[in-house]
């Protein structure tokens, strides 16, 4: 047990303790009591003193103890071995306890020294020595040096053990001193730094500086003693050294430096002691070593002083390796000679063992991230300093190619210039042999004799420390280790750079955001300063590895190396690296040749020394030398025709071995996981890839991807070993993953990808100008980009399609159908990708996507816009419906062609519309409704296919559906945004709703004057059916502009069209039948003329409201009516005709009270009625003179239009009626007759009589009289400002009604018609003519006592009129005429004869005519015969007579006072003319006449009656004539003459009666002369009653006395044998009675009395 020794004897344990002691001293007692009694006696004494002790519990220990220890140094001076190991036990159980102090400690190390020097248990002492150390920490100053003395003495003994042990010792007590200093440092720590003194370290001494604590002064002494000793100096403070060799001090040295790093850096005496004396001995020490010079023959051997002395040289190396290794901040300046003598030591003039040990060296500190990056901060990085890395890094590029000089270069003649495994020629590997690694280059082999685990060294030299002598160097070993070196430099410039962690971190953090600008700049420097040396050494090696696994090795480090290079923009060094490992991929002088990058000369400045500059000149020389020995050819093919080659430069094959592939694996790899440091380097690497693809036979397929394509096997310039030939596809798949990979490069790196495939291309597309076969490598892999690309599409897309686009426009098919291939292609893609902004909403990004596809429309090869329209189709059955934004371009897309392109071409681009207008006008924003309208348009106006633009037609149809259903979305969602909509002149603040109608109107009626017929009838029935179905929603304001900018622009485009059309007949040579009516330009163009101008008259009709509140809707109705004006005037009947009907139209379908009360109304109904008088007149002026020659080409107006002329008047009369003048009254009349008159053209004359039945009227006819009918309300109401239209109208209708007896024929008119039509035309008219007399009639009924009527002598007009029927009667073309004439007249008369009594100055001149007029119809010139007629029509006639007589008997006769005299005459004449007509055909002896005066016996009666009643007629029976004063000599003149008659008449018809009856004999006569004679005999006995009851005015004595002759007539008819007659004759014979004398007032009427006479006595 121990115990601490400062305390006291009182403690339990200090009582053992002092028992313990006290029975050790008594057993040494015993020993020494015979032979040393000295011993004895100091045992006792020392007993006594542990008693005391013991008893004394406040005795110190070390006071104790220091008493007791004479006994044990007698004991070790006493020679007795066994007292000596008894006595040294004790010292060290002493020890062990802890109980000696610092005198104590002296006395022990004096009594140990003593024992030294006499050689006595040396092993013993040294253990004692460590046990007195190592126990506690008491033993300091001068008893420590004496310690350490002992032992360092002890070491140089001639017993091995002694000097093993005394070694040990002295390592460990030396590492003891140290750490006790290590131990007092942490304990002093928190105090404050002092200040040295330069001056007393520099002087040197044995004594420690004073502000240096015990153990730090202990470790400095003796440090400093160290350094002497090594140099051969004395020391100061490990007095008593006799001897020291400089390879056991360097040891010591290396131990101190290698553990107690924080000593020296902790204390500065320590920091200068390294500085001035360590530094200053290791560059003395290293003299010899530099000035010695491996010379292949010297001239006399070198003296023994210069020569390096391998121990030394080994040990002086590991000690700088230490003081580089962790005192370089310290040692700034020391280093950079330490290192530059390493350097220095790689010169191939230096012995191979001392290269050996430099590169170990090198390679401690190459394995040390931080420490290059120390190296580079403290020396490369300064302005002024020596560039120590980067000489690091050229010598061991120097050395490396030194290593393959040739054996006399180099000095070594046994190198061995073949592989072991090269047997036959074969390469390494084949035959089954497993060769050994290593590297063969221009006929120098060297083996891989180490390896080391990544980021490991393992010294084999500099850990021979018992070698005396230089050991045999093999010949693989230096490049063993310097290329290990090489890979450890590049991973601690990797670690240095990115750090440890970095490795294992999914997501590290981006270079530029975890380094500082200080940082950066070391690292770029490290680079700077590493990449020549490293470019120098590596590059050989890749070539010269015989072994896969090494060649990975060194691609891997070299594609690390170009990453961090590229990382930290680095280009030239990136560049050169990756250029190095491209061109490994190729053959050498193919790759020279194609990679001109001039990084094979490498310029390594400053860094290589004199004798290793010109070996970059060679190492590429040398490699198609070996290549072709050591690998084997696994592929041949033909090489890529490049730009900066002639044609033919390299027409023989090329050859690929193993290693080429494997290098362009490390490029696809470099390429895949560095790609974002590349830069402009990627061109490079895909020039190599695509000049390996290309020889390979990889070919480009369907999304980029490259297949491999077979060749025949016949083709030896294109051989490919089986092996690889499987290995293609693995090929292509890594070439498709690096181009896959690049979706996770940053922005900027895939934008250097871009331009590097882009420039690659752009190479391609010169040699395709020059018709050699291009590559397709860059299009299909801009293409493969772009589609792993697409969640980032902004940034890649125009750089790439800009590109694809030029590639679209060269001359050389297969370029160009790879252009538009991978155009289309990524387009398709980036539509279906699934951006995080969903594309539907993204309209910068829809723009962006398909400008490419647009822009391709400027592409003038056919072919291309082919696939363009493809992949516009596809996308809209794929995508379309979130092309929010993209419509705009979709739509150029689709109408950008001209009729230069194909009809194949033109019919796709419609498929893709159909589609638009089918299914995704919702899916079209507002803005693009425009464009698809002049889209659909465009096709409508191509000349390749008619039907095509006839469907487009119907597309323009379902888009104004569309916009009708869609109007409160499209009104809301119209924006700001209107420039895409076109501005309308003169129409301000149009709704943008509007103006998208107005687009499509504006297109229609383009599409409406369209070369070809079938268009502009399929244009003109939508542009009119869209206006009329949807010009509701549009604003009134608009319809200005749909008026003037469409409608009216269009009739007179179709106007002029027409008028320059030309009648030829059109060309009918093809499959196509033409009807007549359109076999001609001008035929067709009226067509279109008719549909345009009933269009437009039908949209004024059917939005006529709304377009009169618009401003100039005066204006437009002017112009309308003239256009309809100049249609209707048209040559071309159907023109003419339309025109009508839409004037018609326009008319008849106007609100009634919608013009009214409105002075611009009244203007425009003027101006109408000017248009209809213009074209009527124009139109009807159809006569012509004899003398005109009758051409075809004679105009003549149709019935169809006349009558629709004629038929259009009521409805313009009713708005004019109030302004209706003379002037208008006789321009119509005249219009309305001659349209009557016009002629019939035989062409229509079988259509017109088709429809005729039961003679009806015409439509024309019909019309006029509607219109004369309306004509004649106006008249009757007196509401126009023209007294004389009831005048006209009458003068209109009689003389349409002499048409039914005369019509108006001319001769120049027969001549030019067939004999059928003129006789239909004759027989048209009577309906027309009859229909106007009744029409006449009727109105006179109505209007007789109207004083314009009066004035005018109507009604004397009107019997003259029907004079002509009266008069022809039975030779009318239709018997229904002068019936219905007769009719009319008895009906006129009856209301006008009461007007002719009151107003008799006004019918002076009618009588004469009426009277004619009655005995021209009563007794006609014409004879009807009964075959012609029959008994009952002839009755019905006779019946008709008696009608006319009855009205003369009730409405003229006794109003006789009141009528001229002259006619009341004619009228008695008649009558007696009626009465005694049987009379004067009794001597006829025709049938006919017999029944005719049998059928006429009524008529004779009836005038008989009126006569006889006439003449006796009582005046105060006639209450009419009671208020008439007439005189009385005119009456009684009048009524004698009717008796007179009468009388006349009686005595004839007796005495024939009486002569025939006589003349029968027994034959009796006809019934009917019996009728007649039985009339008569009552008509006696009636004039005879009535004669008695007449007045005397009336009855004459004249006529008593004719009636007194009749008797003797009476009586000779008492012979018949008649009873009917003699009945009759009774009752006129028993009238005589009051005859048989003369009556009483005889006398008195002879003296003109006015008595009542005979009427007296018989009443």
């Amino acid at each position: 047990m121990s115990f601490v020794g400062s305390g006291t004897t009182g403690t339990e344990a200090a009582q053992k303790f002092l028992e313990s002691l006290q029975n050790d001293f008594r057993n040494l007692s015993a020993e020494t009591k015979k032979k040393n009694p000295q011993i004895k006696e100091s045992c006792e004494e020392a007993i006594q003193k542990l008693k005391s002790a013991a008893a004394n519990p406040q005795t110190p220990v070390y006071y104790v103890v220091n008493q007791i220890l004479y006994p044990l140094v007698q004991g070790c001076e006493s020679k007795d071995i066994k007292i000596i190991k008894f006595c040294l036990g004790m010292m060290q159980r002493l020890i062990t306890q802890q109980v000696v102090d610092q005198k104590g400690a002296r006395y022990i190390t004096d009594t140990l020294w003593m024992l030294m020097e006499n050689g006595i248990e040396e092993v013993k002492v040294l253990q004692s020595v460590t046990l007195l150390l190592t126990t506690n920490s008491v033993v300091h100053g001068e008893t420590l040096a004496k310690t350490l003395v002992l032992c360092f003495r002890l070491h140089f003994t001639k017993d091995s053990t002694t000097i093993n042990t005394a070694g040990a010792t002295v390592r460990q007590l030396v590492s003891l001193v140290f750490e006790r200093a290590t131990v007092e440092q942490e304990e002093t720590k928190d105090e404050e730094q002092h200040e040295i003194n330069l001056e007393e370290l520099k002087a040197s001494h044995g004594v420690a500086p004073k502000n240096l604590k015990p153990c730090a002064a202990d470790a400095f002494l003796l440090f400093q003693d160290l350094v002497q000793l090594v140099n051969a100096d004395q020391p100061y403070w490990l007095l008593g050294m006799t001897e020291m060799t400089r390879t056991f001090g360097l040891e010591l040295l290396e131990s101190v430096l290698t553990n107690f790093s924080t000593v020296f850096y902790k204390n500065p005496e320590f920091s200068f002691l390294l500085k001035e004396r360590v530094c200053a001995l290791v560059i003395k020490l290293f003299s010899p070593n530099i000035k010695y010079r491996n010379v292949v023959v010297p001239t006399q051997p070198p003296a023994s002083h210069d020569k390096p002395y391998f121990p030394i040289s080994m040990r002086l190396l590991r000690v700088v390796s230490i003081l580089i290794q962790k005192y370089h901040q310290l040692l700034v300046t020391e280093c950079e000679i330490f290192l530059s003598l390493i350097v220095k030591f790689l010169d191939p003039d230096k012995p191979i063992w001392q290269r050996s040990l430099a590169i170990e060296v090198l390679h401690k500190m190459t394995v040390q991230p931080d420490l290059l990056v120390s190296f580079c901060r403290c020396y490369d990085l300064k302005d002024h300093s020596t560039k120590i890395f980067q000489d690091i890094i050229n010598s061991l590029g120097a050395y490396v190619q030194s290593l393959f000089a040739s054996a006399q270069m180099i000095g070594n003649p046994n190198l061995q210039t073949a592989p072991p495994a090269m047997i036959g020629n074969l390469a390494i590997g084949s035959g089954g042999i497993s060769p050994q690694s290593g590297f063969f280059f221009r006929g120098v082999w060297l083996p891989l004799v180490m390896t080391f685990p990544t980021g490991q060294s393992k010294s084999v030299y500099l850990e021979m420390l018992e070698k005396t002598e230089p050991p045999t160097i093999p010949d693989g070993y230096g490049i063993s280790i310097a290329y290990a070196c090489l890979l450890d430099i590049v991973r601690s410039i990797s670690l240095a750079i990115n750090g440890a962690s970095i490795l294992g971190e999914e997501k590290p953090i981006p270079y530029k955001q975890r380094v500082t600008e200080e940082e950066n700049k070391l690292h770029c420097q490290l680079i700077n300063s590493s990449w020549c040396g490293l470019l120098a050494a590596l590059t050989p090696l890749i070539d010269a590895s015989t072994d896969e696994a090494m060649a990975e090795c060194v691609l891997k480090s070299m594609q690390n190396y170009a990453a961090l290079c590229g990382m930290l923009d680095l280009s030239s060094a990136r560049d050169a690296f990756i250029t190095s490992i491209c061109k490994a991929s190729l053959p050498p002088h193919y790759a020279l040749s194609v990679l001109n990058m001039g990084y094979q000369n490498i310029n390594m400045k400053g860094g290589i020394r004199s004798g290793s500059q010109d070996m970059g000149q060679f190492v590429h020389s040398q490699m198609q030398e070996d290549n072709h020995q050591r690998f084997p050819i696994v592929a041949v093919g033909t090489p890529l025709p490049t730009s900066s080659l002639q044609p033919g430069a390299h027409q023989g094959p090329v050859m690929l071995t193993a290693k080429n592939l494997q290098c362009m694996r490390a490029i696809l790899h470099l390429a895949h996981c560095h790609g974002g440091i590349l830069g402009t380097s990627w061109h490079i690497v895909l020039a190599t890839l695509q000049h390996l693809a290309w020889i390979l036979g990889l070919k480009p397929s369907t999304g980029g991807s490259l297949q491999a394509t077979q060749k025949p096997m016949t083709d030896t310039n294109s051989i490919t070993a089986m092996a690889v030939m499987a290995d293609l596809p693995v090929l292509s798949t890594m070439l498709s993953q690096l181009f896959e990979s690049s979706q996770y490069l940053d922005d900027v790196a895939l934008h250097h990808l871009i331009d590097a495939l882009c420039k690659l291309s752009h190479e391609a597309m010169e040699l395709a100008y020059n018709n050699r076969e291009p590559s397709l490598f860059a299009v299909a892999k801009l293409l493969e980009t772009g589609l792993v690309n697409l969640n980032r599409i902004e940034v890649l897309w125009r750089p790439l399609t800009n590109h694809l686009l030029e590639i679209c426009q060269h001359p050389h098919i297969r370029m160009r159908e790879w252009g538009v291939e991978a155009i289309t292609y990524l387009v398709k893609a980036a539509l279906q990708y699934k951006y995080e902004v969903p594309l539907k909403d993204n309209m910068k990004l829809q723009t962006l996507l398909l400008g490419p596809l647009s822009e391709l429309s400027s592409v003038p090869h056919g072919d291309v816009r082919q696939r363009q329209l493809e992949c516009v189709l596809q996308v809209l059955n794929g995508t379309g419906e979130i092309l929010t934004y993209g419509w705009p371009l979709i739509l150029g897309i689709i109408g950008t062609f001209n009729d230069h392109h194909g009809e194949a071409l033109i019919r796709i681009a419609f498929q893709c519309l159909q589609l638009v207008v089918t299914d995704f006008l919702p899916a079209m924003p507002w803005r693009c409704l425009p464009l698809c309208v002049n889209t659909a348009a465009k096709f409508g106006s191509q000349m390749q296919e008619l039907n095509i633009s006839l469907t487009a037609v119907g597309l323009m149809w379902n888009i104004s559906d569309y916009f009708n259903q869609n109007q409160d979305r499209l009104s809301q969602n119209v924006g700001d945004d209107v420039s895409v909509l076109p501005d309308f002149p003169h129409t301000l603040n149009m709704p943008h709703f509007d103006k998208l109608w107005m687009v499509l109107y504006a297109r229609l009626g383009d599409l409406c004057v369209d070369p070809r017929p079938a268009v502009r009838k399929s244009a003109g029935q939508t542009l009119f059916s869209t206006i009329t179905a949807h010009g509701a929603l549009l604003n009134p304001p608009t319809w200005q502009a749909v008026m003037w900018q469409v409608l009216f622009p269009l009739l007179d485009k179709v106007r002029t069209a027409s008028n320059s059309a030309s009648n030829e007949k059109v060309d009918t040579s093809g499959n196509i039948l033409i009807h007549h009516s359109r076999n001609t330009a001008q035929k067709q163009w009226a067509e279109t003329q008719v549909l345009t101008l009933s269009g437009v008259s039908r949209v004024f009709i059917t939005k006529f409201k709304l377009l009169q509140s618009i401003g100039d809707f005066p204006r437009a109705c002017s112009l309308l009516l003239e256009f309809i004006e100049c249609s209707a005037l048209s040559k071309s009947n159907e023109v003419s005709l339309a025109a009508l009907k839409s004037f018609q139209e326009i008319l008849y379908n106007k609100p009634i009270n919608s013009m009214k009360g409105n002075g611009d109304d009244d203007d425009l109904w003027n101006g109408a009625w000017k248009v209809w008088l213009n074209v009527g007149i124009e139109s009807t002026r159809v006569l012509f003179n004899e003398s005109e020659k009758i051409t075809d080409d004679l105009y003549i107006p149709s019935q169809a239009f006349l009558t629709a002329l004629v038929q259009i008047f009521p409805a313009l009369f009713q708005h004019i009626y109030t302004r209706f003048t003379n002037d208008d009254l006789t321009k119509l009349c005249s219009v309305l007759m001659n349209a009557v008159i016009v002629p019939v053209h035989s062409d229509s004359t079988p259509y017109i009589m088709s429809t005729m039945s039961d003679s009806l009227l015409t439509p024309l006819h019909d019309a006029i009289l509607d219109s004369i009918e309306l004509l004649q309300k106006e008249g009757i109401a007196e509401s126009t400002s023209t007294d004389k239209i009831i005048c006209a109208v009458f003068h209109q209708l009689l003389s349409y009604s002499r048409f039914a007896c005369t019509p108006p024929f001319f001769e120049n008119r027969k001549r030019n018609m067939p004999a059928n039509t003129i006789e239909w035309v004759s027989m048209n008219y009577i309906p027309f003519g009859e229909k106007s007399m009744s029409v006449a009639v009727k109105l006179y009924q109505q209007t007789a006592n109207d004083p314009k009527v009066i004035e005018g002598q109507i009604l004397h007009e009107i019997i003259k009129t029907l004079s002509l029927p009266l008069g022809l009667k039975y030779k009318c073309m239709s018997s229904s005429t002068w019936k219905l004439a007769v009719t009319s007249l008895m009906s006129a008369l009856h209301y006008g004869l009461p007007v002719a009594r009151k107003h008799p100055k006004q019918f002076t001149n009618m009588w004469n005519d009426l009277s004619e007029t009655l005995d021209t119809f009563l007794f006609p010139k014409s004879v009807c015969q009964v075959e012609d007629r029959g008994l009952d029509e002839l009755v019905l006639d006779e019946a008709i007579d008696c009608q006319v007589i009855e009205q003369l008997r009730d409405e003229v006769l006794p109003y006789s006072n009141e009528i001229p005299h002259q006619f009341i005459l004619n009228v008695v004449v008649l009558l007696n003319k009626g009465s005694i007509h049987s009379a004067t055909t009794t001597t006829s002896t025709n049938p006919g006449c017999d029944v005719e005066l049998k059928l006429r016996e009524e008529f004779a009666k009836t005038c008989f009656e009126t006569l006889l009643q006439f003449s006796l007629l009582d005046d105060t029976g006639n209450k009419e004539a009671t208020s008439i004063q007439l005189t009385a000599n005119e009456d009684g003149v009048a009524g004698q003459l009717a008796i007179t008659a009468l009388l006349h008449r009686f005595e004839e018809v007796l005495k024939k009666f009486n002569d025939d009856e006589r003349h029968s004999g027994k034959c009796p006569l006809p019934r009917y002369r019996l009728s007649e004679i039985s009339f008569v005999l009552k008509a006696v006995a009636t004039l005879i009653i009535s004669m008695k009851k007449a007045p005397p005015a009336k009855v004459g004595k004249t006529a008593w006395e004719q009636l007194i002759g009749l008797y003797p007539y009476l009586v000779d008819c008492t012979t018949t044998s008649s009873t009917e007659v003699s009945r009759s004759l009774r009752e006129a014979l028993l009238q005589y009675v009051d005859l048989l004398s003369p009556p009483s007032n005889s006398i008195q009427l002879n003296g003109n009395l006015a008595t009542n006479g005979l009427s007296s006595s018989h009443c």
